[in-house]
């Protein structure tokens, strides 16, 4: 036998053995794959049996909300049950079910809450299905990979409410993209979504690409080109899937502009995708007359006297992204400006106030890590901490202050930057996301605030909107004010109601 021949066996032989290799990993994938597509189908079947069976019972059509923080009392709740008013008015013979994973609280205390802390009654009662497996969404189950984490939990959760009840139109309202197939595919519901902000961006991967450290993104691995490589690879993967999920909304309503681009970026459904600006309680603050400041010409001049203290009022939770540190060093920063380079001159005349919640601990630490930064940088004394005050206090402190701060990056909207130009403070907000883009524009060809990036730019938009003479500061905070109407109460509603329009049509009645 030639060496030519002798070669060709061998390689017939091990075609053959890697063919008898593979065989059997086909035959089990194809095997698998039908019993799961065969699973899918029988799990679809019990699902729409159970849906007949609810119909026989209750012919009205039902549409459910995803909200298992449904009793957290913030923005992204306010939302929810203005959503629900405007929906129950409109359609009155259709019956709405909320899933919420609050445990202790029955449903009637649920809507007290959200009585007392938003002044929202429900024309009528909603169902609530209270979902056992909360815990499995929270970012502290999930030390590492806590996108990935969230969003596989959010898959079971949704499931379980998926069990529990199977509506005819669901709706995503915290923004747990990847419940939506399960609720398409495996509920046979049609699905939509109301977007606060993306689970990912392109912002998040820039900043793991540029090796930038922020909240989200350790000193540990943006000082180590492997792991913020690995980090890369893992976002990309993680915006994929994201996307894919996301895709599957038959409508689909952000909170803002900023939202919008990303979303478009990710889900790719232009059609399907409106911007439907929050709910925000502007009238409570409208409803304060604007005051005109009595201003002091010789403390204006020198920057000291017995005139006014002029208040800068920051209002936001005491999380990381709100970046608070920055706030303190711009405010130091201000009043050496204003002191002329003289230990003490001027102090008198402007006061920073840090008003926000503490939801846990960890807040509780960082704001005694912030009481330490003012020691530290000697300005102690012109700060204020003021911790989950009551409404009608942080309407008050509003409405005595000059100045509205707010200094997050990327703001997905901004409401509390809303509530301090209806307030009427001379807004000066961080120069990107929804500040940037919707809420602190120019209206009727005049400014509403003023936008800054970094701590000498903060400080230099202070100084400037500390050296304006009272009338020119009434000017904007008047602008400012006209301006917020555009996110009241009842533009969310008509602009919401004209979003789901399309899917309330297919419900049958």
């Amino acid at each position: 036998m030639s060496g030519h021949d002798h070669l060709t066996l061998c390689l017939c032989d091990l075609i053959r053995l890697l063919w008898s290799l593979v065989l059997p990993c086909v035959y089990l994938c194809v095997v698998l794959t039908t019993g799961l597509f065969l699973l899918i189908l029988g799990v679809r079947a019990w699902l729409q049996m159970n849906r007949k069976a609810r119909l026989s019972r209750d012919p009205s059509p039902t549409v459910a909300f995803f909200h298992p923080y449904c009793n957290a009392g913030g923005g992204g709740e306010r939302v929810l049950w203005c959503a629900l008013r405007a929906l129950q008015n409109r359609y009155p013979d259709v019956r709405f079910v909320v899933y919420t994973g609050d445990q202790g609280v029955t449903g009637e205390q649920i809507l007290a809450g959200a009585r007392r802390r938003f002044n929202i009654a429900l024309p009528r009662p909603v169902q609530f299905v209270f979902l056992q497996h909360r815990q499995l969404v929270e970012a502290g189950v999930y030390p590492h990979f806590t996108l990935l984490g969230q969003s596989v939990g959010s898959i079971f959760l949704g499931w379980e409410a998926l069990y529990e009840l199977t509506p005819d139109l669901y709706i995503d309202s915290m923004g747990y993209a990847f419940t939506l197939p399960i609720f398409r595919y495996l509920g046979g519901c049609r699905v939509g979504s109301y977007v606060h902000y993306p689970t990912i961006s392109t912002d998040m991967l820039s900043v793991v690409r540029e090796r930038n450290p922020r909240f989200n993104n350790a000193d540990y691995i943006s000082s180590n080109p492997l792991l913020s490589a690995v980090k890369v690879i893992y976002y990309c993967a993680f915006a994929l899937l994201y996307g894919l999920a996301g895709s599957c909304s038959d409508v689909v309503m952000v909170n803002s502009t900023w939202t919008l681009g990303h979303i478009l970026a990710l889900w790719r459904a232009p059609n399907r995708t409106s911007v439907v600006y929050p709910p925000c309680d502007v009238q409570s603050f409208l409803a304060a007359p604007l005051e005109d400041e009595q201003e002091d010409e010789e403390r204006k001049d020198d920057g000291a006297g017995d005139g006014k203290c002029h208040a800068v009022v920051s209002v936001g939770q005491f999380r990381p992204e709100k970046d608070h540190r920055l706030q303190i060093r711009a405010f130091r920063k201000l009043l050496e400006r204003r002191a002329g380079g003289k230990p003490g001159g001027g102090r008198e005349a402007v006061k920073l106030v840090l008003v926000g919640g503490c939801r846990n601990q960890d807040d509780e630490e960082r704001v005694l890590m912030l009481r330490g930064l003012c020691q530290e940088l000697g300005v102690a004394d012109r700060v204020e901490f003021k911790l989950n005050i009551p409404f009608e206090e942080l309407k008050k402190e509003l409405a005595d202050a000059t100045v509205g701060l707010h200094t997050m990056w990327n703001e997905h909207f901004g409401i509390g930057v809303v509530e301090c130009m209806a307030a009427g403070t001379v807004i000066l907000a961080h120069k990107s996301g929804g500040p940037k883009l919707d809420i602190v524009v120019p209206y009727e060809g005049g400014p509403t605030g003023f936008l800054a990036d970094d701590e000498d730019s903060y400080a230099d938009a202070l100084e400037r909107i500390l050296s304006l003479s009272a009338a020119e500061r009434m000017e904007i905070r008047r602008r400012a004010r006209q301006s917020v109407a555009r996110f009241s109460d009842q533009e969310f509603q008509t602009s919401f109601l004209a979003a789901v329009e399309p899917l309330m049509g297919t419900l049958e009645r």
